[in-house]
């Protein structure tokens, strides 16, 4: 397969992810009304619990990848996102949405886990993090035109009609996948399944100082990102009155991420992945100190002001997703379905409860996610500097 539709493919099976997420944000206040939310932070539970399921998945689907192969995990994941589906779309309260929700997100952590140990399979070392550059910039498009998406299906028809385009697009992909990707794990390499399996592969893990260290700081960005993801329709549309340009401002939001990501495809082969985190890190929290210091104890700013804030942190932001994961993912090659698993599963576990807690103080201003900003950024530059001990200058 060329190597343009491989990207494209890896691409397409983590964007259904961004799809079940950022396609829905337009209708959380209407869904909420729906199923009887009475408190308005409640909505963000629609958001946050997906990530429970994808950070639980992999350490299903994960080991199962390593012994038995990449495609059968994930034709299996996209059956479990089909019933997820339609638990979601018949839901009436918001127990059963959430029930929905988790599920969504372990059948949807199939071919995120998938796709991610696929390119592990292919390449390695900084070839590695630019090809994973490239996956993430052509799985940008999703967020820039999900939200847009999302309303006009809301305004045309009703919310549960964007779960059945989440499922149209999950079928023709899977199609697609099973068309035309080979299997990348060869026999010679796969390990013998047992009761053991993600046990012995978290020893073997655990062997690995950066790709521990790696994989905490990846908790801490997710984690504060995702914040934003579940209260940026609340921001916007409540706190600035914006609800018609909200599924704009999102988009051109992600673009500032994609650009990053785009040029972080060429940078990587020339500075290295661990410079470009460690500039990356000091700049998300140098802007994220500097707005606390304008903005305390004070209103919200002009809606421009607040976006080119986002902008250089999302900028920054984007540089740090792909070099993280592929340098927790590095030194364990030989394990990649389960390293990628455990990775995914302890950056996600750590991001869900960081976003929950940050999320039910931003009620009136944006000021408290930068907060959150600030703290995640402090965390990760300790564990940089002291546990893994990476240079600011590549040697």
């Amino acid at each position: 397969m060329a190597q343009f539709e491989f990207v494209a493919l890896m691409a397409s099976l983590m964007s259904i992810v961004a799809l079940a997420i950022d396609a829905l944000l337009p209708a959380l206040d209407i869904i909420g009304a729906t199923i009887g939310v009475k408190e308005i932070a409640d909505n963000q539970l629609l958001i946050t619990m997906i990530f429970l399921g994808l950070g639980i998945g992999p350490l299903f689907f994960g080991p199962i990848s390593d012994s038995f192969g990449r495609k059968p995990v994930v034709y299996m994941g996209f059956l479990l996102f089909i019933i997820a589906s339609f638990i979601c779309i018949f839901a009436t309260s918001i127990e059963m949405m959430v029930i929905g929700r988790i599920l969504q997100g372990i059948g949807l952590s199939a071919p995120r886990t998938i796709a991610i140990a696929m390119v592990r399979d292919m390449y390695s070392g900084d070839y590695m993090a630019r090809i994973m550059s490239f996956v993430t910039v052509v799985f940008l498009l999703v967020p820039i035109i999900a939200p847009a998406l999302g309303k006009f299906i809301l305004d045309h028809y009703n919310w549960q009609a964007i779960f059945y385009v989440q499922l149209v697009f999950g079928l023709l992909v899977s199609l697609w996948f099973w068309k035309r990707q080979a299997e990348t794990l060869e026999v010679s390499k796969r390990i013998q399944f047992t009761s053991n399996i993600l046990v012995d592969g978290t020893k073997e893990l655990l062997k690995h100082k950066t790709t521990i260290g790696y994989t905490l700081i990846s908790g801490f960005i997710a984690g504060s990102f995702m914040v934003y993801l579940s209260t940026s329709q609340q921001i916007f549309e409540q706190q600035y009155d914006l609800k018609e340009e909200f599924p704009y401002i999102f988009g051109l939001l992600a673009i500032s991420i994609g650009f990053a990501i785009f040029l972080n495809g060429t940078l990587v082969l020339k500075y290295g992945m661990e410079r470009l985190v460690t500039t990356s890190l000091f700049l998300f929290f140098v802007v994220s100190l500097l707005y606390i210091i304008l903005f305390y104890n004070s209103p919200n700013p002009n809606v421009v002001i607040l976006l080119i804030f986002f902008g250089i942190q999302f900028f920054a932001i984007g540089f740090l997703f792909g070099n993280l994961r592929a340098l927790a993912m590095e030194p364990i090659g030989h394990i990649a379905g389960i390293g990628a698993a455990i990775t995914g599963f302890l950056s996600t576990i750590m991001a869900v409860p960081i976003s929950t807690y940050i999320g039910k103080f931003v009620i009136n201003s944006a000021l408290p996610l930068f907060i959150g900003f600030l703290v995640c950024s402090i965390v990760s530059i300790a564990i940089l500097l002291i546990y893994i001990k990476v240079p600011v200058k590549r040697t």
